[in-house]
């Protein structure tokens, strides 16, 4: 009999990525729930769920999420939430006897000015970014809630770490987006108004790292069935995430280059200086994960040509 898989966050870009990668395997057994159906948030109402639901396998993909813009401005909706949303469903998986559950953080749980790239014992060994360190703080605790309930409970819940995602369900609001899909609709905008320039946060130098999330959700589907011995060959018990990146970065000018092609826009691209760049560097140490078997395979700019695809339809 198949396993029943509960995917928290279904309809966002990374949930709907996890839902096709385990349809491509040939699972059906499902069961989601929108915001509208159930709040995360809301504890009394996620006991309930799981009371009645069941499930054998979770994959915590909801959360609320956003750029610098989105971070600066509601830090305490970004801890609150997430923190929320992250204890009611851990908790509740274990006391309804769910044995397995991959919780998926964020890269920017490492300290602002970790070595790069940024290995997995580089966490809590320094200052985080704070434009976004309300949320790094959630993502962290989520990490060490899957720790301890595997410690004091022994349950099999893992942890991954993406870099950078975008692709198919992002978010393309103007203010909210992160980089990819905010500079996607903005060429995209400046292409049909024919405007001469687009001018961009920060001084372009800063690099990061991205990864499309049909890659994403593959490596997270990869970790989720590694057998238990293996995963814990390669993790520790207090150190336990596993960083999915794309193993190379690019400066934020050259991604704005290669999505200004892919849109085809031929204006000129400026840089304002006077707004924050935000970390100068991040980019992931992916070794655990590539040892343990999975690396990604879409690249940067077929990437960014089924993102714009995505966009436009």
């Amino acid at each position: 009999m198949q396993s029943k898989i509960y995917v928290a966050g279904h309809h966002g870009m990374v949930g709907s990525a996890i839902v096709r990668a385990l349809k491509n395997q040939g699972e059906t057994n499902f069961v989601v729930r929108t915001h509208a159906e159930l709040d995360l948030t809301d504890q009394t109402a996620v006991r309930h769920f799981f009371e009645t639901e069941k499930p054998d396998q979770v994959y915590l993909a909801a959360a609320k999420v956003g750029g610098i813009y989105a971070n600066n401005t509601f830090p305490a909706e970004f801890i609150y939430q997430n923190l929320m949303v992250q204890a009611n469903v851990i908790d509740a998986a274990y006391r309804n006897g769910v044995q397995k559950l991959l919780f998926l953080g964020s890269s920017c749980i490492y300290p602002r000015l970790a070595l790069q790239p940024m290995s997995e014992d580089a966490l809590l060994t320094g200052t985080l970014e704070p434009t976004n360190e309300p949320y790094a703080i959630a993502k962290i605790a989520g990490i060490k809630l899957c720790e301890s309930y595997n410690r004091q409970y022994d349950v099999d819940y893992r942890s991954v770490m993406p870099t950078n995602l975008y692709g198919p369900g992002d978010n393309y609001h103007q203010e909210n987006s992160h980089v990819i899909p905010g500079l996607i609709r903005r060429f995209h905008e400046a292409k049909i108004s024919g405007a001469a320039s687009v001018t961009i946060w920060g001084t372009g130098s800063p690099r990061r790292e991205f990864l499309y999330v049909d890659d994403m959700a593959a490596a997270s589907v990869y970790v989720m069935q590694l057998p238990k011995a293996k995963y814990e060959q390669y993790t520790k018990p207090m150190q336990s995430h596993v960083n999915v990146g794309s193993g190379a970065d690019v400066t934020i000018s050259e991604l704005a280059q290669a999505i200004a092609q892919t849109v085809g826009y031929t204006g000129k691209i400026e840089f304002d200086a006077t707004k924050p760049d935000g970390t100068p560097r991040k980019w992931m140490d992916s070794k655990r994960l590539n040892d343990l078997g999975w690396q990604a395979h879409v690249s940067l700019l077929e990437g960014l040509k089924l993102a714009y695809q995505d966009f436009i339809h």
